[in-house]
């Protein structure tokens, strides 16, 4: 029996994220450059983007970027962001194709020009597309997206737009850059690491995480069935006893 016979379609995590993570690792392993690394982890994508979107996954979050990630070697930043728009050039045609439609989040207007122009093409090229949004975390970092979040809702309390006493969950999440999606449902680390790293932290809050030591280029569509079907293995309570949902 294939693996992905043994999913449950109707239980599929509604919200999927991603920290890809390992590539400079697997280049390491090879005796490759890190940039190596980082091409053969856009395979890894497009399978695992595909394969989400024919299994009926509705959103998938990819932990591409990071607000700390500048700090790295300038060669590498830079070829992650030449990376970036041939990717995005290359990939409108399977974005099309499976009806998906892609979004980013995060510091954008931070990336090189012609990387955000790139970005802002394939996001309006493909704003009509039903079948999953797949949002792209670029020059993100969490507490960078709460503080803004925190200033937002500060200046609307100051001029009177909203008041104290209504600050709410639902609030916060209006003002969040994933203001659009639900909560993430699964949280997947790929190379071994168990942290968050900056991601997605207000919104995991109720995620279940699955890491694996799979290093992301050698990440395939198994590997993703693998990580749904344990998912689907466990008892998500939100709090409450396991008699209570039985």
């Amino acid at each position: 029996m294939n693996l992905i016979d043994t999913i449950n379609t109707d239980y599929l995590p509604k919200h999927i994220a991603i920290i890809m993570d390992g590539n400079g690792r697997w280049a390491k392993q090879k005796g490759l450059l890190r940039s190596i690394g980082h091409e053969n982890g856009t395979k890894s994508v497009r399978e695992t983007v595909e394969s989400s979107a024919q299994l009926g996954v509705e959103n998938l979050t990819l932990y591409a970027f990071s607000t700390e990630n500048w700090n790295r070697p300038k060669l590498e930043v830079q070829t992650l962001m030449k990376l970036l728009v041939s990717s995005l050039k290359k990939e409108i045609k399977t974005l099309q194709e499976n009806d998906i439609r892609l979004q980013a989040i995060g510091c954008l207007e931070s990336l090189p020009k012609k990387a955000h122009k790139e970005l802002l093409e394939v996001i309006e090229k493909t704003k009509d597309n039903k079948r999953m949004c797949l949002t792209l975390a670029l020059s993100y970092g969490s507490r960078e997206e709460l503080i803004n979040t925190i200033k937002q809702i500060s200046l609307k309390v100051k001029n009177n737009i909203i008041s104290i006493e209504n600050i709410d969950e639902s609030v916060i999440n209006e003002h969040l850059y994933t203001q659009n999606l639900p909560d993430v449902d699964l949280l997947i680390r790929t190379s071994g690491e168990q942290r968050i790293s900056n991601f997605l932290l207000w919104q995991i809050a109720y995620a279940e995480f699955y890491f694996t030591k799979v290093l992301w280029p050698d990440f395939t569509k198994e590997h993703l069935y693998e990580a749904i079907i344990e998912y689907q293995k466990r008892e998500r309570r939100f709090g409450k006893t396991s008699e209570q949902l039985h």
